[in-house]
């Protein structure tokens, strides 16, 4: 099987802290988004990547070599960016029409059974239930579990079952070919070559598509969303990060994820805090937070707040949003 990771986006609701790193890079709960994704991945057995990468794409591109020298990777450009379906086309020569293929979102963590999907018969698209779809990819679906139509973000939605970001097919050809009419006639929705429709191609042409519930779904898009997921993350991997630190006059409440290399004293952190390598902490209390590498916080008090890496921070009891190389004094 063949993975494809679009991670072309610019994250406009992630910034600042996407003005100097591609959103797929921002960390949650110990490392970066894109890494959760590729780690279950290869987990389950799966080597082959194309990563459609568009904006800071070199970054991507070296974090995956630099991370995963192993792997059999692929980077594609997507340039300009016109959607979904035009990101998942242009990796149609990297792909044979026999291929399983398996699409997954580069910003979205997504908790499902590999194994069991990987099983299945027919080509399936993860869904659940959402209160409002009229943000997402929504399905109908018949009384045998098959979906009969789809449609991108409606206006009136006739279902409430939203497409969650992860996309398996049994035969890589069918999908390349509904996705070529799409691109060549440029048949665009709301501006964009959406995959929704190109998938909804295949299932007029008589493609038999079903469903899988997904358990937890991390749509990271946003400053609150990326928090969410870090808390849930931190309390579900616990066991796995619960160890001991030898900080001085320190006290560490968990779940939290400190990298190696971090100068802590003095301070209270946790719970629900991740922090990066090589990050200086003086005097202060840290709650409900992701700190970035390298950055250096003093006479702090911080709940709710994201801190970019090689950020200084001086003297404040705030909820922030602070990205990258930035400096602030409020002593």
């Amino acid at each position: 099987m063949k993975i494809i990771i679009p991670v072309a986006g610019i994250g406009s609701k992630l910034r600042p802290h996407t003005h100097t790193q591609p959103k797929a890079l921002v960390p949650v709960a110990g490392k970066p988004i894109l890494s959760h994704i590729v780690d279950y991945l290869i987990a389950g057995g799966f080597n082959e990547f194309i990563f459609i990468i568009g904006y800071l794409g070199d970054k991507v591109e070296d974090y995956v070599k630099s991370k995963y020298p192993k792997l059999k990777a692929s980077f594609i450009i997507q340039e300009p960016r016109e959607g979904t379906g035009h990101a998942v086309w242009l990796a149609r020569e990297h792909v044979e029409a026999n291929d399983d293929l398996l699409i997954v979102l580069g910003d979205t963590i997504i908790d499902y059974d590999l194994a069991e999907l990987v099983k299945m018969p027919h080509s399936a698209l993860g869904l659940q239930k959402v209160d409002d779809p009229r943000q997402f990819g929504v399905a109908d679906v018949d009384s045998e579990g098959f979906i009969t139509r789809l449609e991108e973000k409606p206006t009136i939605p006739k279902s409430n079952l939203a497409l969650v970001g992860i996309y398996r097919f049994r035969e890589a050809g069918k999908l390349m070919e509904a996705l070529d009419h799409i691109v060549r006639n440029n048949i665009r929705h709301q501006g964009e070559f959406h995959l929704t429709y190109g998938i909804q191609r295949m299932i007029t042409q008589g493609e038999k598509v079903t469903t899988f519930q997904v358990g937890s779904w991390f749509d990271c898009g946003s400053k609150a969303n990326l928090l969410e997921t870090n808390e849930v993350l931190l309390k579900k991997h616990s066991e796995a990060i619960h160890r001991k630190f030898n900080f001085h006059n320190t006290i560490i409440i968990h779940p939290v994820s400190i990298a190696e290399h971090c100068d802590i004293s003095d301070s209270i952190i946790g719970p629900n805090v991740s922090i990066g390598e090589h990050t200086i902490i003086r005097h202060s209390v840290i709650k409900d937070s992701i700190i970035g590498a390298y950055a250096h916080l003093e006479t702090a008090i911080l709940h709710q707040s994201i801190v970019g890496s090689d950020a200084f921070l001086k003297g404040l009891s705030q909820s922030l949003n602070i990205g990258d190389s930035t400096e602030i004094d409020f002593s």
